[in-house]
This record gives structure tokens, sequence and C-alpha cells, in this order.
């Protein structure tokens, strides 16, 4: 691309390791140890951030993590995510686990307090874009959308795509600077974000290419009625009625981009790693393959052992659940 032909530097690579966390819990099948610990959101998280290391050799892999407690948006609106089941317990046992071997790995780890990964994320690719740095934001999530501009691209390892400017526009049929208003009168089930009323995809699109963002369709809700979708000509009433709604949706799936974090783009540095400590929990988590890495000195990885098992395939979900698990594997057989 344009940019990256402009600065010579390697791209800043920013992880959002919360993202991974789940996706790899849900998406792959239960993996444990033979005492019974539970390992697959591990081994899902870790294998794409080696994944990551190895595809950016020479960036830093800064790996941003939700800190505990509730943060600016529950006091902006208390029903925040207010929906979200607590953390399954198979899960929150894998928590420190997966913090303390990316600790381990050499990589920077940021875990802020009030605000959430996102934000820590967008503040970072911010400061790095106005630098002229190249920033590579790896996540599952469709929000980070609003943070793709010249210098900002965002990876999905876990399905294997890259979404530029251009990218954000063919998959959602609007630019990054109206991600924020699509979200805001969409709403977001996820994140108990209210949204318009009765606003799905369609409409929201209508609205955003019609008229502009939501100061643009707030301004011109005379002109609602002509547009060409569906249900647009009773629409501008509803629209009004609900404008606070709107603006307050807009407000928390807007990603802070000026967090207080005490450090630069520029401060972010890979340290080597530390061996001792992954040989310890490769051992504990039993990662054969990556210990005999480890323990080879850079030889190749034995093969791993693994008991035997096996899933009968019926259905889609499965045969996705399988996919997923595939896309983040290094090797497969």
């Amino acid at each position: 691309t344009e940019s990256s032909i402009m600065t010579s530097k390697p791209p800043i690579v920013l992880v959002d390791g919360s993202s991974y966390v789940f996706r790899a819990f849900h998406a792959l099948p239960m993996l444990t140890t033979s005492e019974g610990l539970n390992t697959g959101a591990v081994r899902g998280v870790i294998s794409m951030l080696r994944r990551l290391v190895a595809d950016y050799p020479d960036s830093p892999v800064a790996v941003v993590f939700d800190a505990k407690g509730k943060t600016f948006r529950n006091d902006m609106y208390p029903e925040y995510k207010a929906n979200r089941p607590p953390m399954p317990d198979e899960l929150r046992e894998q928590i420190e686990p997966i913090h303390s071997i990316v600790k381990a790995m050499g990589l920077p780890f940021l875990c802020v307090d009030g605000v959430e990964a996102d934000d820590v994320i967008g503040t970072l690719s911010r400061q790095a874009s106005e630098q002229g740095l190249d920033v590579v934001i790896s996540t599952g999530d469709k929000d980070m959308a609003q943070l793709v501009n010249a210098h900002t691209t965002l990876v999905n390892t876990m399905t294997d795509t890259v979404m530029d400017e251009p990218g954000v526009e063919q998959k959602f049929g609007i630019p990054p600077n109206l991600i924020i208003d699509f979200l805001a009168l969409m709403g977001d089930k996820v994140d108990n974000i209210p949204g318009g009323p009765g606003v799905g995809e369609k409409t929201a699109l209508g609205l955003l290419q019609g008229l502009g963002g939501l100061d643009s369709i707030y301004s011109s809700l005379d002109q609602v009625a002509d547009l060409p979708f569906r249900g647009a000509r009773t629409l501008s009433p509803k629209l009004e009625a609900e404008r606070d709604r709107a603006y307050l949706s807009y407000e928390l799936a807007t990603i802070k981009t000026d967090v207080a974090l005490g450090l630069a783009p520029g401060d972010l540095a890979n340290a080597e790693p530390d061996r001792d400590a992954l040989v310890d929990w490769f051992t504990r988590m039993e990662f054969r393959g990556w210990l005999d890495e480890l323990l080879g000195e850079g030889e190749a990885p034995a093969v791993e052992q693994l008991d035997t098992d096996y899933e009968i395939v019926t259905d889609q979900a499965a045969l996705d659940g399988w996919l997923e698990q595939l896309s983040a594997a290094e090797l497969f057989a």
C-alpha cells in the first residue's frame, strides 16, 4: 500500500487479547491436560500470538487485555454489557496462564483500569498514525473498523483476513469514519448498546448512505421519508423521539483515543523470552510440541503425542468450529 511505501519502519502490531480469549474459548473444542486443567483458550491465543510474531519478525507485538471491573461506559450507561453472562469457570482459570505466558514470551503486556482494551489500542493506533507509523490491529471485533485509516489495518488471525480502508467499505458498505454512526443506529446486543428504534442493518445503511452521519441525519429529518428503502416514510418521527438514545449509543460505541497511558507507540518493544518460565508453563499445560521446540533450542518441533480423540461432524456449526481451529493452528494434518 501507499502508506507502507512511505514508511520504512515495520508496523506496530497491537493485539486485542480479550477478543481472542473469548473467541478461542467459544470457537475451539475443549482441551484439557491429563490432570483435567482446561487449556483450549490458552492454546488458541498463544498459537495466534506465535503466528503474529513469526509474520511480523521485526515488529513489536503488544498484547492488550481488558482490566477487571467497570469502565467509564458503565458510569455513562449502567446497563452497558449488563446482559453478558458471567465468565465460565473453565475460561476464568485460563486467564492467568495466558497473561503469564504472554509476559514470558517477552511481548509488551497492557491492561489499563477504567477503560477497555479497545480504548488502549485506539489511543496507541491514533498516536502512531499521527507519527506516520503503520499499525496492524489483530482482532475479531467489528467495532475496531472505526480505527482503520491510511496507516492502520485490521488483521483477523482466526479467519486469515486483512481489512484496510477499501476493505471496510466493501464489508460494511460505508467508510471507517461512519462505523460509529452505524453502530449507534443499529445498537449492539452483545454490548447492550441500545441503538435506534427498530433500526436494522439495511435501514442504518440506507440512512448513512443517503444522508451521512448522525449529525447530518438529525439535521435533515425532513428528507428521511424520501430515501429509497423500506420503512423510510414513517421513520423520521421515530428517529426524532429517540434522538438522545442514538447519541448515547454513539458515545458508547466510540473507541476512546486519548487514554493516559504513560507510554508512546515508540516505547513498545519485544523483550527476550523467559525460556525457563515458558518451559514451566508448556510442561504444566502439556503443550508438548512447543516444549520440544524450546528444549531443542530452535530445532524443528517434534510431533505432539496426543491421546486418541475424535468428533463426528454432522452439521454446519460443528464444521465451522473445526475450520476456526484449523485457521488458528500453525500446522494440521
